[in-house]
């Protein structure tokens, strides 16, 4: 078993849209120096959703967590992606998929927003 994160997003025409998801990745390669980690975007950006699960599973990937970097779970979280799962399931049956709620609405989340809004 090899797990492994891929970090979703929207995809922004403004390439700097992609530099928090660069952020995170290096954070949690910063604590787990072997983790298999991606981002994938939805639209407008690359690496796709696609791109990402292919690369994962080319490194061995057999268990894929996806975090859905948004605020809260529209349409994009819960019609876009558990689709595009859906999918990647279809072309790697034998891969394991966890889908994380969005990453705002996670305590720890928005505990960490309230500290940084507060000044902490």
């Amino acid at each position: 078993m090899s797990k492994a994160i891929l970090l979703f997003g929207h995809g922004a025409r403004n390439r700097e849209y992609a530099e928090p998801f660069h952020r995170i990745k290096a954070a949690i390669q910063l604590r787990e120096p072997d983790a298999k980690i991606e981002i994938g975007f939805l639209e407008l950006q690359r690496p796709t959703f696609e791109e990402a699960i292919d690369a994962l599973v080319r490194h061995g990937a057999t268990d894929v967590r996806i975090v859905p970097i948004f605020f809260a779970p529209g349409r994009h979280v819960l019609k876009d992606l558990p689709e595009r799962a859906a999918l990647a399931l279809d072309r790697y049956p034998d891969l394991n998929v966890e889908v994380a709620d969005a990453v705002g609405m996670v305590p720890s989340v928005v505990d960490a927003m309230a500290d940084y809004a507060l000044g902490k």
